[in-house]
C-alpha cells in the first residue's frame, strides 16, 4: 500500500470546528498577537451549517471576548422578556411559579438567538483580524510528532470511492500542523474521542452522559406569537419513560424555535425520541401555538450532559479540547454556548502564554485548571447533581432535591457531596423482553412530521459515492445481537431514519445523517463509530 504524500502548512495554532468554542478561541489569540498564524477548519459547507443549539444565550462569554458586541452588530436581537415553567399532563398543564428557584435559573438578562448566525458573525469577526476559515474541511485524522504529541490534523480530503480507494478525482488533503491544535468539534467529536482514549483524559473523571436534542423553526400567526417568551416543559409525553423536556422560544419575525430533548440514558429500547417530540406538538397547549403555523427547517443533534464531574482533563501534549469536546453544558439552564466561548478564551490564553515562552507540543495543564477552578467550573459545580439526582430517583427527585441543592450550592456547599453517574448511555438501555413496545400515533402531516419528510428541512446531503461515514465494529453485531436482545434500537433512536433492518439485513441511509451522533452514543452494544464524511457534506442549517 503507498503512502499518500501531502503537502503541509504550518501555523502557531490549529483550530478544528467553527463553533462558539474555535471562534473564540481564535478572536483571543489574534487580540492578544496580531502576528500569529491561526487557522480555522470547518467541515460544514460553511460557518454556521452544523451549529443546532437551543438557543438562549448568556452573554458573558462575548462580555469577556468582544466587549463592545453590541456596537459591532452582533445579532443578539431579542432579549428574554418573560420565563415559563411548566408541568405537562396530557390534557392540560400546571405553570411551575419561578419564585422558589435558584437565581441562576433565571433568564433575565439573556437572548434568543440563532447560535448558527451568532457564529457568522464571529467568523467575520475573525476574518478582519486575520484569522483563515476553511469551510468544507473536515478533519479526518491527526498527526502525532516524535514525542507522541498531537502535531497537526489531515483535512480535506476527497473523493475517495465507497469501498476507500481513491477515484479519478481523489485529493489527498493537507497536512496543517500548529504549536498547539485545539479540538472544537462538539459533542462526541471524532479526533476528540481518539485523543480522550490515547491520553486516558477521562480516568478521573465520571462517564459523560448525553441527551438528544431536536428542533423544528415555526412561522406562526401574529397574534399568537410573543418576542421575547421562553417556554420550558418537563412531564407529558415522556413521563417515567425517560428524562427530558421541551423548549419553545419566540423570536423575531413570528418565528419560534420549538425543540424536544430527550436524555440518552433511557432504559426502554422500544423508546422513539422523534416520536415523543412528534406527539409532544400534540399537546394543547402547544398545538393551540403551532396551528395555522407552518414549519421552516428541522434538525437535531446530542447534548452533553454529564456536567462537572464528567469533565475529562482538557488538555493533553500538543493541544486542548474546547467547549462541548470537553462537555460544558449547565444542564439545568440548558446553557452552554458561554461555556464554549470562556473555554476557547481560556485556551488561547494559555497557549499564546506557551508561545511567547517558546514552548509548543506540551500540555497546557493551567488551562486544564483554569476550566475546573474558574469561571466555567463555578457554573458547573453548583448544578453538578441535578443530572444525577433525575438519572437515578426520577422528576420530582430533581426538582425538590436537585433544587435544594443548587440553593445551598449558590451559598458556597452541598449535603449531597458530588453524586455520580453510574453507568454510560449505552450500558443503560435494557432489554426487550423487558418492556412493552410503545404505540405512537401516527403524523398528521400538519402539527407532526414523519422522519424522512423532516429530514429534507435540514437541507442535509451527502456525496453517495463516498465511503460511509457511519462504521461497524463488526457488521454481524446489528443482526445477531441488537435485534434479538434490544429490537435493534438504531432503528428508533435516529433522528433523521439512517438505520434500517430490511430482509434481516441490517441498512445504513448514511446520506440522512444529520451528524447527531446519537448512534454513537447510544448503541447499546457500542459497535458505531461515527466519522467525519467529505467535507461540506451533511446538514445546512439556515438559522439554527
Amino acid at each position: 500500500m503507498t503512502e499518500t504524500i501531502r503537502e503541509s502548512m504550518e501555523y502557531d495554532v490549529v483550530i478544528v470546528g467553527a463553533g462558539p468554542a474555535g471562534l473564540s478561541a481564535a478572536i483571543r489569540l489574534k487580540q492578544l498577537d496580531a502576528d500569529l498564524n491561526v487557522v480555522v477548519l470547518e467541515k460544514g459547507s460553511e460557518v454556521g451549517a452544523h451549529i443546532l443549539s437551543g438557543a438562549v444565550l448568556d452573554p458573558v462569554g462575548l462580555d469577556a471576548l468582544i466587549p463592545d458586541w453590541k456596537a459591532k452588530g452582533a445579532p443578539l436581537n431579542v432579549p428574554v422578556k418573560d420565563d415559563n415553567f411548566y408541568m405537562l399532563g396530557e390534557a392540560g398543564q400546571i405553570r411551575i411559579p419561578n419564585f422558589p428557584m435558584p437565581p441562576l435559573m433565571n433568564n433575565h438578562g439573556n437572548y434568543i438567538v440563532s447560535m448558527g448566525n451568532v457564529c457568522r458573525w464571529m467568523a467575520e469577526q475573525a476574518e478582519e483580524m486575520g484569522v483563515e476559515i476553511f469551510p468544507g474541511m473536515a478533519c479526518s485524522e491527526l498527526i502525532y510528532g516524535e514525542n507522541g504529541e498531537v502535531r497537526g490534523v489531515v483535512a480535506g480530503e476527497f473523493g475517495l470511492n465507497s469501498d476507500g480507494t481513491p477515484s479519478e478525482g481523489y485529493e489527498p488533503g493537507m497536512e496543517l500542523l500548529g504549536k498547539y491544535v485545539f479540538l472544537g468539534e462538539g459533542v462526541r467529536g471524532s479526533l476528540s474521542k481518539q485523543v480522550i482514549a490515547k491520553y486516558g483524559l477521562d480516568a478521573n473523571s465520571e462517564p459523560q452522559k448525553y441527551g438528544l436534542g431536536m428542533k423544528e423553526i415555526w412561522e406562526i400567526d401574529p397574534e399568537k406569537h410573543k418576542e421575547g417568551s421562553v417556554t420550558h416543559t418537563m412531564g407529558w409525553p415522556l413521563g417515567k419513560n425517560a428524562g427530558g423536556g421541551s423548549f419553545i422560544y419566540h423570536l423575531e419575525n413570528n418565528q419560534v424555535y420549538v425543540g424536544f430533548v430527550v436524555h440518552l440514558n433511557y432504559k426502554n429500547p422500544h423508546l422513539y425520541p422523534y416520536m415523543e417530540f412528534q406527539r409532544f406538538k400534540h399537546h394543547p397547549m402547544v398545538a393551540k401555538l403551532l396551528e395555522g403555523g407552518k414549519r421552516v427547517a428541522y434538525g437535531a443533534r446530542a447534548i452533553t450532559e454529564g456536567g462537572y464531574q464528567s469533565m475529562p482533563e482538557a488538555a493533553f501534549p500538543g493541544g486542548a479540547l474546547l467547549g462541548c469536546s470537553v462537555g460544558l453544558v449547565n444542564v439545568p439552564r440548558i446553557k452552554g454556548n458561554h461555556n464554549a466561548m470562556l473555554s476557547g478564551k481560556a485556551a488561547a490564553e494559555h497557549a499564546w502564554a506557551a508561545i511567547q515562552d517558546g514552548r509548543s507540543g506540551d500540555t497546557l495543564e493551567d488551562y486544564s485548571a483554569e476550566l475546573k477552578t474558574g469561571a466555567v467550573g463555578q457554573d458547573l459545580k453548583k448544578v453538578r447533581n441535578v443530572k444525577p439526582l433525575w438519572s437515578k430517583h426520577g422528576l420530582m427527585a430533581s426538582l425538590t432535591l436537585g433544587g435544594f441543592d443548587m440553593w445551598t450550592n449558590t451559598l458556597g456547599f452541598s449535603l449531597l457531596g458530588t453524586v455520580g453517574h453510574g453507568k454510560n448511555d449505552a450500558q443503560s438501555t435494557g432489554l426487550a423482553a423487558d418492556f412493552k413496545p410503545i404505540d405512537y400515533p401516527k403524523p398528521d402531516g400538519k402539527l407532526s412530521f414523519d422522519r424522512l419528510t423532516n429530514v429534507s428541512f435540514s437541507m442535509t446531503n451527502h456525496e453517495e459515492s463516498q465511503p460511509a461515514h457511519l462504521k461497524l465494529k463488526d457488521a454481524s453485531v446489528p443482526i445477531s445481537v441488537n435485534l434479538p436482545k434490544y429490537a435493534e434500537p438504531a432503528q428508533r433512536y435516529c433522528p433523521a431514519g439512517v438505520y434500517e433492518v430490511v430482509d434481516e439485513q441490517f441498512v445504513i441511509n448514511f446520506q440522512n445523517c444529520v451528524h447527531c451522533k446519537t448512534c454513537d452514543i447510544k448503541d447499546p452494544s457500542e459497535n458505531i463509530v461515527w466519522t467525519t464524511p467529505q467535507g461540506g457534506d451533511g446538514p445546512n442549517y439556515p438559522n439554527m
